[in-house]
């Protein structure tokens, strides 16, 4: 239930197909990566140029050129498609209305960066970006999505109900899917076709190995994509393509801070300046410098001989710096507990130690560094000597542990320009289809929004056909899905327009559409002179570092006594949706 999923279940409904969504994450964490995504989406002015710029975004790869076709004319069309599918009244341009945007002057040097990422490309003059709505970072997008799920009634919805196989008949067809529904092994018959909208595989750490080549990436996004679209398309035989390929963010090349295994990394974007200014590098696993660490990154890519290139990925890489550049450190941060994560030695050798590194290596490292900064050239990466400062002759040195990131993959099975995925001849997999970032369309450098966009032009074409009638399956005993007790598209408290919450003498209930998930609603309890006394989170569904925010705004709030409290850093959704909650609480007790 991601954004292609939930966009091929609502255009297989408009057909008048009987659908069942599934997704492996529990209630309240579905989304994929389009509910944490940036809500970016690719789109052009003119369908010449925009093929110009997406054959110079993958060369010297090769591609379909009917899917790209079909691709670039989706991005040409997507304004449209906003208003006529999503009741968009007027798509948000990027050019128009973030850029210089004061109410975006946070990431205002992100949205420059992002808004067309290859510049001197041809065709770039014409790419854009458009917003659902005027927000970033803010699910606006997958909300709207969402909801037009909810409000289809031919569409089940089955929380932590991940796939398991596809069922395939003697002639090869497939006529259904094995599904895991409250730890039951069910077999589901699909009269016209399945869909594969299940995400790339950057939580499986085997595949990551395999295919990337990396001993571990931190994941930007959702938790549960996990390779199971890989797995179900080598049942079906499918060709896959792409494999190599994925985006990253981030600090540098596209680093987080370091975290534990299983856990969402903090997407660091632009919001931490002292990291790039001063006495300070970045150090792979032997203390060697490897990029250059000011260098705007094009979503994980940097220039290397001509291409823009992912990085090598290093094992445990340090940011390493003196300690001055830890005053800076400790004056701000990218999160509030930095300074409890840093390394501390007294010498070079110790640090080397501590974070498993050559302690030669790291010496002379640093020892080019100052003759770099004394000779005014950085004559590896070409850093701008006026961003680079001289470290102390003596300690304290720091070390900062942080990890590639991985916003998602691409590869998966390769689909056609109707989404119906191809065996190794390129023939159809009869009743198979795909879309979204499962067999991505991108091959060679990526361009923000554009997986965005494949999920909506990918999904609707992947829906519909899907949902096409076709010739009766014999001997196939299809079972509704009412006989399974599902969960229906809405959740109970959809179903049922609100939650029966109670409120006593002085207490006020309030909700807010704001955050990253569905509706929050809290309760709060006022005193003499309306006094805030308690603030409870009744309903909620936000995910990841939003928690933080959950769990720390209320008392704030009480102690404080006012809503008006400073946001949790990372995340402003979340705080904003609980603000606006307790301010429309407040509100409706005067």
């Amino acid at each position: 239930m991601g954004g292609a999923g939930a966009t091929a279940a609502r255009f297989a409904a408009d057909e008048g197909a009987k659908v069942l969504l599934v997704d492996s994450a529990p209630e309240g964490y579905e989304g994929g990566n389009t509910r944490y995504s940036a809500q970016m989406i690719s789109t052009t002015r003119d369908y010449g140029s925009e093929k110009k710029y997406f054959a110079a975004l993958t060369k010297p790869m090769h591609y379909d050129e009917e899917v790209a076709n079909t691709f670039v004319e989706g991005m040409a069309n997507i304004s449209t498609y906003l208003q006529k599918y999503l009741g968009v009244e007027h798509p948000y341009s990027y050019r128009e209305d973030f850029i210089g945007n004061p109410k975006f002057a946070a990431f205002d040097k992100a949205l420059r960066d992002n808004t067309v990422e290859y510049k001197d490309f041809p065709g770039a003059d014409q790419h854009d970006v458009l917003g659902a709505t005027h927000g970033f970072f803010d699910a606006g997008l997958w909300k709207k999505l969402r909801a037009e799920v909810v409000k289809r009634e031919n569409i089940d919805v089955w929380f932590a109900s991940p796939a398991k196989h596809l069922i395939m008949n003697d002639e090869v067809v497939v006529v259904g899917a094995q599904i895991e529904h409250e730890h039951v092994l069910r077999n589901i018959a699909a009269t016209n076709g399945v869909v594969l909208a299940t995400g790339g595989f950057e939580n499986n750490q085997e595949m990551i190995e395999d295919y990337l080549g990396a001993s571990r990436l931190i994941p930007l996004g959702t938790l549960y994509n996990k390779g199971i679209g890989i797995k179900l398309g080598k049942e079906a035989g499918a060709q896959m393509w792409h494999m190599n390929n994925f985006e990253s963010l981030g600090l540098y090349h596209g680093t987080a801070l370091k975290v534990a295994e299983g856990e969402r990394g903090q997407l660091l974007l632009g919001h931490w300046p002292a990291a790039t200014d001063g006495s300070v590098f970045l150090a792979g696993d032997d203390g060697s410098r490897y990029c250059c660490e000011e260098e705007t990154n094009r979503h994980g890519h940097v220039y290397s001989h001509g291409y823009w290139r992912t990085p090598q990925n290093q094992d445990h890489p340090h940011i390493i710096f003196d300690q001055k550049q830890y005053a800076k450190f400790a004056e701000k941060g990218p999160v509030a507990d930095v300074l409890e994560r840093i390394i501390k030695a007294e010498t070079l050798e110790e640090l080397a130690e501590k974070i498993d590194a050559n302690a030669e290596v790291l010496s002379r490292q640093i020892n080019e560094f100052n003759k770099f900064v004394e000779n005014g050239c950085d004559y590896a990466f070409h850093r701008d000597p006026k961003t680079m400062a001289k470290f102390d002759e003596v300690g304290p040195y720091y070390a900062l542990a942080v990890q590639q990131t991985v916003l998602n993959t691409q590869g998966g099975p390769r689909r056609n320009a109707r989404a119906e995925v191809v065996a190794p001849d390129n023939q159809p997999i009869p009743h198979l289809y795909s879309a979204g970032e499962l067999g991505g369309v991108s091959a060679g450098r990526y361009q923000a929004g554009e997986n965005i966009a494949e999920c909506l032009i990918s999904g609707k074409i992947a829906g519909q056909n899907a949902a096409w009638p076709k010739e009766k399956i014999a001997d196939i005993e299809v079972v509704s899905t009412t006989e399974y007790d599902a969960n229906s598209g809405a959740s109970e408290s959809e179903a049922t327009n609100e939650h029966e919450f109670t409120t006593e003498d002085n207490q006020y209930l309030g909700t807010s559409d704001a955050g990253m998930g569905g509706t929050m609603t809290v309760r709060v309890t006022l005193g003499e002179n309306k006094a805030i006394e308690q603030v409870e989170v009744l309903k909620q569904t936000e995910t990841g570092i939003g928690q933080k925010a959950i769990q720390t705004l209320p008392n704030k709030m009480v102690e404080a006594n006012t809503y008006e409290v400073d946001s949790v850093t990372g995340a402003s959704a979340t705080s904003r949706a609980l603000k606006e909650a307790v301010k429309k609480a407040i509100e409706s007790a005067e």
